[in-house]
């Protein structure tokens, strides 16, 4: 079993694994359209990747975080040595939205294993609510995450 999480803001958490954000706003491994719910193989990596994207502390304290767990077969890995060499860099390469949105049109596997780009040799997962064998993912309880807000602090 893979355990992976996600953080969600918490007015969203009827929605966190319906991959509605994804359609609407896309992400480095899905074009707008594209239903997916992205987690993170840790806690700590769900937060960092929620932090390169928050633009202020205000918000800090309005997340919720989500345990899911799948059985290792209903996975398909990227193999990040296949990948552009600027795969990396923000906004990301299109080829990368490609990969996610041929692997959710292809029907392979219910979940997409792919490397962070926010820390090098950690794994995020893309999870197709579309798939057969979707449901066989578990997903926990929402539980409260506070950020820490030394996180945010600028250094001069």
């Amino acid at each position: 079993m893979r355990t992976v999480w996600r953080l969600v803001k918490t007015r969203h958490l009827r929605h966190a694994f319906d991959g509605e954000g994804a359609r609407l706003y896309g992400g480095r491994w899905s074009s707008p359209g594209v239903r997916v719910v992205y987690v993170a193989e840790s806690l700590a990596l769900a937060a960092m990747e929620v932090l390169v994207h928050l633009g202020g502390s205000a918000i800090l304290a309005a997340y919720s975080a989500v345990r899911g767990d799948f059985d290792c077969a209903l996975v398909t890995v990227v193999d990040g040595s296949s990948l552009p060499r600027d795969w990396r860099r923000s906004p990301a390469p299109a080829s990368l939205a490609t990969i996610g949105d041929r692997w959710v049109a292809g029907g392979a596997s219910a979940v997409l294993e792919v490397p962070s780009a926010v820390v090098e040799g950690e794994r995020d997962f893309l999870l197709n609510p579309g798939h057969a064998d979707f449901g066989s993912i578990a997903v926990g309880e929402p539980r409260p995450f506070v950020f820490d807000e030394r996180l945010l602090r600028r250094r001069a």
